[in-house]
């Protein structure tokens, strides 16, 4: 409790309400009763501790969740089991696998669903899972500082006399997830903050909202505004003493004798007491309570429900609402955040003819639609097509669809476990490769094991075995992969699949090209072609193929030569169309927010292609979008040329082709290049990074923050997105796959990236809307109650006499105007959530900060300023020189004080209905509750009874019943009131017809028509030209695991061929979503991981199978 009430005296205006009640302790100083600043400062104290407490409270809850981690120390031996998440850096030691490999997924590192392999020293390795023999382990490891780089790692361990080497492939960093590896054992080299993830996640800053930095420059100008006030009156009060005081020190001596110097110095801090309701005390109680109502809309929107794994939104932080409603900048993950991490196979092109239709999701689970795959009993049941053509063709043995799905079946680097006869799992090292050999599966060419130096398909019902004798691998620059195979037959083949754009360029010429028809509907596309090899020809390319395998010198540059030797002349088979699977709604959101003037960036750290194909599928990227430029440079100072050399071109057809296409490949972000690349970036559409690290991520958010001066939300799902998660002004986490690293982080999360459209322009825009009109209005009644006071002095011989009764100076703030304002404030819009899809432009004040600034704050003090002159000389001209009906006097301070409330009270009542756009049962409860609540303590206080109680706490003995039964009294406060609110009448006509905003045309549009219909998600579709890149989400190194056979394991099961019409056999390979996706890592969506069973690969023999 010490520590929070320190921390809240931080508050300036906490301060110095404190010091106010030091002031009115003195008795020469105060002429108000201690109670009218006590009460309002222990109200804000004690709210202010309890939401405090609140949030301790669920920090504390996430620090108990993370306690078992803080127990792992350097230098300890931990085991971990599969599914588990690494939760430090660690050395492998040993593992389950043969060969001490283990597969991990590094989705929270790098964004990238596929599974890698890391590999243990053999020296350890050798330890299994002898708990004895790794207790006795003393090896001693030397190694690198802890730093943020992901893929890299140097060290040394020695053990027993010998120096081994350590690079990344031995290391598991924290963040990796152990899959399909029963066990491994790790010696733990960094802890907690150490981490590499850790290096990269940032450091947590307290957030405050650009309106609470505004207020705090506001308060100041307060300050000196009060200070000059008192400084007048003090200097009045020294002239009216010397002027006029002396005439009156016959009956009212000086004490002691005081000059008037010494009293302008008592009045200076006297006023300093009676006109502290300019300062905003009760200003932060109010808004921490429209801050946390607001945040519970959310928590309560039933909009933002994801019902698939029962999420609701949260809103984790209760400061940051209005925030929502000014956001120019929107950095997104991809993997997770912008897609589902689903693969499925929509389409293909065989021979020139177009098979499968992509349909939306509401025909998926159409019978008639769905082709039926019972022919084949090994076939997966989750798999969806819906071309019947295909199938038949398919049966009827056309020998183009057999050699394209016999493709698809040996030409990948896909795993195969089968613990049971017919059920397969495919363990694939990119979700593209898995959909593909799916779907060859389906079709009756399904892919069952694979040795060293061959590779088991069943064709058709019959089991065929295909000599592997060489695999071109993967890598970034060939975009392609090819297996040369020798059928059972002794045929000699070579089967390629790769981008569009590089197979074509390797064709014989007699090919004609057939995929363009694919590329206008924003499909992952990839071309199919092979050729027959001569015998002589392909001896003389192998020996010539190991001969530069075993150089030292210059080895991937031959090796590249080769392959481009033996790639050419391919005869073009057909082409397939995989669809990464978008998050529902991703499209329409993109283009929704686009509409709102709000700039999309994604950071991704998959590579370009990939990048560029989710860009164009999820609308981020549009065919209208002419000029394409892509940064690549593999140095800084051709990143640096790169971006000079494009900011030129761009800045030129900006005016007229604001749309453009920017790629961030790499050392953009350093020094000397940032602000140039900030520059490029600003001018175009689009932007999206590649191959980013998670903390280039945050770097990317801050140089936007510190340039730009803009409102920036970053959203994401893993523990790589939490680095800018905390560097952004907002951060949203979305519940995913990939753990609960980002929410913890964010400010807000729930579970689709959809929802993020209603967080930003209904929440949002609602949230910032409300605040904006509180506070407005809450300066408004604030300096119009002070000035009122200011223009009194003049006519009390600035004697810090005030104006009001001391009770309603105590209770106006608190209980007569709190409710009304709080009432707008939290049910208050313009206009409905459905019109503000309909007209995402509604957005765009927010971002112009339009509704509250220095303006709107001077313009509230002017209006201020004119009610006050309003609500003081007409009640005083009204009973100068007046009398009642029955004669007796009116003219009395007593009756001037009632009267001077009671209009105040009326005129900002007034002022509040002409604020609020949206009434309520409750708004009008709360106006009509205040006015009644008035009039009834009112006539209490000012009672016989209360007098008799406590004369000195309750002066105004029958005043309320005295005055308020005179009709002149009541044409006053008409009177006021009237003149109060005139010129905010006048000028709003004049305004909305004359030169209207976007908020006044909408709310007129709602007022006449009918809701607009809520909009559906369909599907966008692109026409075009455009080519969607090359489909593989691959990485290189797969070639040389597959014909190594260091993933073999055990002896293969035995197994049928041939194919059944007896219904199909359930698989434990469990595709995500509706479609049937690939999953690399076979998981539903969503699933928890301990329902996830351990699997491990299955080992053959590395002979031939007479058999086979």
């Amino acid at each position: 409790m010490p520590l929070n009430l320190f921390e809240q005296f931080q508050r300036i205006a906490n301060a110095y309400f404190l010091f106010l009640l030091v002031l009115q302790v003195i008795p020469q100083i105060s002429s108000l009763s201690w109670f009218t600043t006590v009460v309002p400062l222990v109200l804000v104290l004690t709210v202010t501790a309890a939401k405090d407490a609140t949030d301790d409270i669920v920090s504390k809850r996430v620090f108990f969740l993370c306690g078992k981690w803080m127990n792992v120390q350097v230098g300890d031996i931990i085991k971990l089991e599969n599914n588990q998440f690494v939760t430090a850096d660690l050395m492998l030691l040993s593992s389950s696998e043969p060969l001490n490999l283990v597969y991990i997924e590094t989705a929270e590192l790098d964004g990238e669903t596929n599974l890698k392999v890391r590999q243990a020293l053999t020296v350890t390795g050798d330890l299994g899972e002898d708990v004895e023999k790794l207790a006795d382990f003393n090896g001693e490891v030397r190694c690198e500082p802890p730093n943020n780089r992901l893929d890299r790692f140097m060290g040394t361990l020695t053990y027993a006399g010998q120096k081994y080497p350590l690079d990344n492939e031995k290391v598991l960093l924290r963040g990796c997830t152990l899959r399909n590896t029963q066990w491994c054992f790790g010696l733990v080299l960094f802890g907690g903050p150490e981490t590499k993830l850790m290096q990269n996640c940032g450091k947590t800053t307290f957030k405050r909202t650009s309106i609470d930095r505004l207020m705090n420059v506001l308060v100041l100008c307060i300050f000196g505004f009060l200070a000059f006030m008192c400084t007048v009156l003090a200097i009045g009060n020294c002239f009216w003493e010397l002027n006029e005081g002396s005439n009156f020190t016959a009956f009212l001596p000086r004490q002691d004798g005081n000059e008037a110097t010494f009293s302008a110095f008592l009045a200076f801090w006297s006023y300093v007491i009676i006109l502290n309701t300019v300062v905003p005390i009760s200003l932060y109680v109010s808004v921490e309570i429209i801050r946390l109502g607001n945040s519970f809309y959310i928590d309560w929107d039933g909009k933002m429900y994801h019902a698939a794994n029962d999420t609701p939104a949260e809103a984790r932080t209760t400061t940051l609402n209005e925030e929502l409603g000014q956001i120019q900048y929107v950095f997104s993950d991809k993997t997770g955040t912008l897609t589902q991490n689903i693969m499925t196979f929509n389409k293909c092109s065989v021979n020139g003819k177009s098979y499968g239709e992509v349909t939306d999701s509401c025909e998926l689970h159409h019978n008639k639609l769905i082709v039926d795959f019972s022919f084949n009993s090994l076939a997966d049941p989750r798999f969806v097509f819906h071309d019947h053509s295909l199938v038949e063709a398919v049966k009827l043995e056309n020998p183009e669809v057999h050699a394209f799905f016999r493709l698809l079946a040996l030409c990948h680097t896909v795993m195969a476990e089968e613990k049971r006869e017919g059920e397969l799992f495919y363990l694939a090292q990119s979700p593209d490769e898995g959909a593909l050999v799916t779907a060859a599966r389906n079709f009756g060419f399904v892919f069952r094991s694979r040795t060293p130096d061959s590779v088991s398909i069943v064709e058709m019902g019959r089991q065929r075995s295909y000599e592997l004798l060489a695999i071109l691998d993967f890598n970034n620059v060939r975009k392609r992969m090819s297996v040369i195979v020798r059928s059972p037959e002794g045929k000699l083949s070579l089967y390629c699949k790769g981008a569009d754009t590089i197979i074509y360029e390797r064709l014989h010429r007699s090919c004609s090209k057939l995929m363009d028809e694919f590329a206008g509907e924003g499909l992952r596309t990839l071309a199919l072609a092979y050729k027959d090899l001569d015998e002589e020809y392909f001896n003389g390319w192998k020996r010539r193929h190991h001969e530069v395998s075993t150089s030292l010198d210059g080895r991937e540059g031959k090796l590249d030569e080769l392959y481009e030797e033996i790639e050419k002349d391919l005869l073009l088979l057909g082409a397939t169309a995989v669809e990464d699977k978008l998050q529902d709604g991703v499209p329409q959101t993109i283009e929704l927010l686009s509409k709102a003037h709000i700039k999309i960036w994604v950071l991704t750290g998959d590579k370009q292609e990939t990048a560029e194909n989710i860009g164009y599928s999820c609308n981020l990227l549009r065919e209208e979008m002419n000029e394409v430029f892509v940064v690549s440079g593999n140095s800084p100072e051709d990143v640096r040329q790169e971006l000079r050399s494009e900011v030129s071109p761009i800045g030129k057809c900006f005016p007229s082709h604001p749309i453009h296409f920017f790629v961030l490949i790499a050392y953009a972000l350093e020094r000397g290049s940032e602000l140039a690349f900030l520059r490029l970036a600003c001018l175009c559409k689009a932007v999206i990074c590649c191959r980013v690290t998670p903390l280039q991520k945050a770097q990317v958010v801050e140089l936007v923050k510190k340039h730009k001066q803009a409102v920036t939300l970053a959203i994401g799902d893993g523990a790589n997105d939490v680095s800018m998660i905390k560097a952004a002004h907002i951060g949203v986490g979305i519940s995913g796959q990939e753990g609960m690293q980002a929410v913890l982080s964010s400010d807000y999360s729930f579970a689709q990236f959809r929802f993020l459209q209603r967080l930003l322009l209904v929440h949002g825009r609602w949230s910032y809307l409300r605040m904006c009109k509180f506070l407005r209005y809450f300066f408004y009644k604030n300096f119009t109650f002070t000035f009122v006071h200011f223009w009194y002095a003049f006519f009390c011989g600035f004697s810090a006499q005030t104006v009001y009764d001391e009770w309603f100076i105590t209770l106006y703030n608190l209980v007569y105007t709190a409710l009304p304002v709080l009432g707008m404030s939290l049910f208050d819009q313009d206009v409905n959530d459905a019109w503000s899809f309909q007209h995402p432009q509604l957005y765009v004040p927010g971002q112009l900060n339009l509704y509250f600034s220095k303006k709107a704050f001077f313009k509230c003090a002017l209006h201020s300023c004119y009610s006050s002159l309003v609500l003081f000389f007409i009640p005083y001209a009204a009973v100068h020189d007046t009398v009642r009906d029955d004669g007796k006097d009116v003219a009395d301070y007593q009756s001037f004080a009632l009267l001077t409330q009671t209009c105040l009270l009326f005129a900002v009542t007034i002022q509040l209905g002409f604020e609020m756009s949206y009434w309520t049962a409750v708004n009008t409860f709360f106006v009509l509750g205040s006015l009644a609540m008035y009039f009834a303590v009112t006539f209490t206080m000012y009672s016989d009874g209360m007098f008799l109680t406590l004369p000195s706490a309750f002066p105004f003995i029958g005043t309320g019943r005295n005055s308020l039964n005179q009709p002149n009294i009541w044409l006053t406060i008409l009177l006021t009131s009237i003149l109060c609110v005139l010129p905010v009448v006048t000028y709003r006509f004049l305004f909305i017809q004359l030169c209207p905003t976007i908020n006044d045309k909408v709310q007129v549009r709602q007022a006449k028509a009918t809701p607009p219909p809520p909009p559906r998600r369909t599907r966008i579709r692109r026409t075009s030209s455009r080519r969607s890149g090359y489909a593989f989400s691959h990485a290189q190194g797969y070639g040389d695991l597959v014909t190594s056979g260091r993933f073999l394991r055990r002896p293969a099961l035995p197994r049928s061929s041939g194919f059944s019409h007896a219904g199909r056999t359930t698989t434990s390979f469990s595709p995500m979503g509706r479609s049937a996706g690939y999953s690399p890592t076979g998981r539903p969506q969503n699933a928890k991981v301990s329902d996830v069973e351990v699997t491990s690969l299955q080992m053959y023999k590395t002979i031939r199978d007479p058999a086979l």
